[in-house]
């Protein structure tokens, strides 16, 4: 059967999610005839207080062939090596989820595994030292990885960014009108379904505009314009796991050097995140409203910033969930329209990056086969199943029970794989990681060691190398990390040699 190919694709809605797609479809499809249009309203608004990643947005960048300065200059951007959790395990903890490994494995085995054996004959060493992120974070460094230190911890330097969301909107929608994207400003006023298929024909703008197109991009945030109001498609509600649902956000003025890391400090009902850019720190509240009023939250956050804030917190409701159907007939939902799950581990960015990968994988004809629509739902469900567990970890592995909220996340349900994880950590200190999780090896055991959660026993090789084997190379791992972060400059210098805005950017966007 000939191939009937997609002739036309419209995007509804910009912000982050729209131009992620915008930008990545026209570098793809470069010069095929493929037309691609976005329409969004200047009318609505985007929070744009600041977005925190994950190191796979690298890859990202990468596919578009964007220069890493120019891109963090552009958008005000810091460099991020992990996430600072304080009083997440108890009041006055801290711990740090880093996006680099706990010192080196050996003979195949984890490296932890070898630090608990040591640990349980009385090594006082506690196992963040082992890891130079970490290290590098609390003394306000960081560094790119160097080429040719393949052997030191400095050749291996794993790290994302932390940025402005509407510069990088911005950012990414130049790229996309500069490779033939065209955007059409307008809000839409209604949908047109065949009603034969009951896939979209078009949507109508308020100016009376008709725009026709083959496929269908939803990115229009938590309304789902297309893939709920129009389709009716249903959302799975995931507020017995994940129970915040609401969030407070605010920009609020820098009173330091930036730090290469985000921060997430657990509250009396929720969490406050600070993510540090150039020119200001992104501010915000998530809680769950059943425990606190708006009023408090608000009170909670506003005085609990480093500087003034630069306006009044902007309000966001939310349902922690999912489209039952993330592709429906010929509407494919990326971004808030797809789902959403609260950004305590800077995840929103890349369920848009992935989705737009897995989009690349599966683009469809214009007989949209239900098989290719299917495994695109099969897949993205499995991620947001995974995420979702790794986030009800934070909650319910905690010592807290200082207030209503934090005595109900620690009998927050367990999902199957949250219990394997959970139950393999603390028999034996195994980390088992499933083919296509988001999150590795080292991410699981960071949450695991930070919220308190003590194996039983390790794995049963790391005897066969003798006790004084075992802490000479500790030592020497050790002492490799802490001369590698002397040599790291600092992450405000850094910035300044290589990135720093100009001082004409603009500075704030509401």
């Amino acid at each position: 059967m000939p191939v009937d190919p997609i002739r036309s694709v419209l995007i509804v809605g910009g912000g982050t999610a729209g131009w992620m797609t915008a930008a990545a479809l026209a570098k793809i499809f470069g010069d095929q005839a493929l037309d691609i249009r976005l329409v969004e309203s200047e009318q609505i608004g985007t929070v744009g207080v600041g977005e925190a990643t994950i190191p796979q947005i690298l890859l990202f960048n990468r596919m578009l062939g964007i220069d890493e300065n120019e891109f963090v200059r552009a958008t005000q951007g810091t460099f991020k090596l992990g996430i600072e959790f304080v009083n997440w395990r108890r009041e006055g903890h801290s711990y740090i989820h880093p996006f680099g490994s706990y010192g080196s494995d050996m003979d195949g085995v984890m490296f932890h595994h070898f630090w608990l054996h040591a640990r349980q004959r009385g090594y006082e060493v506690d196992l963040p030292e082992f890891c130079l992120q970490i290290i590098a974070a609390r003394q306000g460094k960081f560094l790119r990885p160097v080429p040719d230190a393949r052997n030191s911890p400095l050749g291996h330097i794993a790290y994302a960014f932390q940025f402005d969301a509407s510069l990088y909107a911005a950012y990414l929608r130049r790229y996309a009108e500069g490779r033939g994207v065209t955007r059409t400003e307008g809000r839409i006023a209604d949908t047109r379904l065949d009603p034969e298929t009951g896939h979209v024909q078009g949507v109508q703008l308020e100016n009376g505009e008709t725009i026709e197109a083959d496929f269908f991009i939803d990115c229009s945030g938590f309304r789902g314009l297309l893939i709920e109001q129009a389709l009716k498609t249903g959302y799975e509600d995931w507020s017995s796991w994940l129970p915040c649902n609401s969030a407070l956000a605010v920009p609020s003025e820098n009173t330091g050097p930036p730090s290469p890391y985000t921060r997430a400090t657990a509250r009396k009902a929720g969490w406050q995140w600070r993510i540090p850019l150039q020119h200001r720190t992104g501010n915000g509240h998530v809680y769950c409203s059943d425990h606190i009023s708006d009023d408090e939250a608000a009170n909670i956050l506003l005085s609990n910033l480093d500087g003034p804030a630069l306006r009044d917190p902007l309000q966001l409701r939310f349902t922690t969930g999912h489209r039952k159907k993330f592709w429906n007939k010929n509407v494919l939902a990326i971004g808030l329209s797809a789902g959403f799950m609260e950004p305590l581990e800077s995840t929103s960015i890349h369920l848009i990056q992935s989705g737009i990968a897995r989009l690349m994988t599966l683009f469809p004809d214009r007989a949209f086969n239900p098989v290719d629509i299917d495994e695109y739902n099969r897949l993205t469900l499995q991620e947001y199943d995974y995420v979702r567990d790794f986030l009800v970890l934070h909650y319910r592995q905690t010592e807290r029970d200082d207030s209503e909220f934090w005595r109900y996340c620690r009998n927050l349900p367990l999902t199957d794989h949250l219990a394997r994880k959970l139950a393999l950590y603390q028999t034996n200190g195994r980390v088992s990681r499933e083919k296509d999780e988001l999150f590795n090896e080292t991410s699981w055991l960071a949450v695991l060691d930070g919220q308190g959660v003590v194996p039983q026993g390790h794995h049963p090789l790391v005897t066969g190398l003798g006790d004084a084997e075992v802490d000479a190379r500790l030592e020497q791992i050790l002492g490799a990390v802490r001369a590698s972060a002397r040599q790291m400059p600092s992450h405000a210098d850094f910035i300044a040699n290589q990135c720093a805005a100009p001082a004409d950017i603009q500075l704030f966007q509401a």
